[in-house]
């Protein structure tokens, strides 16, 4: 006989994706203390970056395998994912190494699409797609080269980088939107 049991928040899926809040303001400390100028403390935040990016896969991993798969999770995890590359993206702007118009599009993309997927999330999940993953591991990448101090013209390889980010987050975005309306044209009609 067998009995399904909720399961526990308090699980190792849940404490990585925690940690991974958590290293998000060591993070933004080490970008600060390199000015984005200093080689040592951009070489230390582009590792803790990539650091922090791989345990996103980590701990969806950890979560789908194990069968540990929380509302906890669901909801802490793409905060973690928007915290990170937020946080990076203001930072590099801030800097002068990213135009604030990309950072400004980039953000209301992810906080916009997150905010639609948490008001739907009790009727339906609509996971990521192979565009969505392709566009966040694209972020991470631009991201990373923008953090190390190549020499140049290496490091205009990251502008680039960041601006087919860039098109790939307005067009996911985009999909999105049709998803939405295509789900609401699916519901049926309320009527007071």
């Amino acid at each position: 006989m067998t009995t399904d049991q909720p399961v526990s928040p308090w699980n190792i899926a849940n404490v990585v994706t925690v940690a991974r809040i958590f290293l998000v303001p060591v993070f933004a400390v080490f970008v600060v203390l390199s000015g984005m100028e200093h080689t040592g403390w951009r070489v230390a935040a582009c590792a803790l970056f990539i650091f922090i990016s791989a345990t996103d896969f980590v701990d969806g991993w950890l979560a789908r395998s194990r069968g540990l798969v929380t509302d906890f999770g669901k909801l802490a995890d793409p905060i973690a994912d928007k915290a990170l590359i937020g946080t990076a993206l203001v930072l590099l702007s801030y800097y002068g190494d990213l135009a604030w118009w990309v950072t400004i599009v980039i953000l209301v993309r992810e906080l916009g699409i997150t905010a639609w997927r948490m008001a739907i999330r009790t009727r339906t999940v609509v996971a990521a797609d192979r565009g969505g993953k392709l566009k966040t591991v694209l972020q991470i990448t631009a991201v990373s080269w923008m953090l190390f101090p190549w020499p140049g013209p290496f490091d205009l390889v990251g502008v680039w980088l960041m601006y087919a980010a860039l098109l790939l987050t307005v067009l996911t975005g985009m999909d999105y939107l049709w998803k939405a309306f295509k789900l609401r044209e699916s519901e049926p009609n309320r009527t007071s």
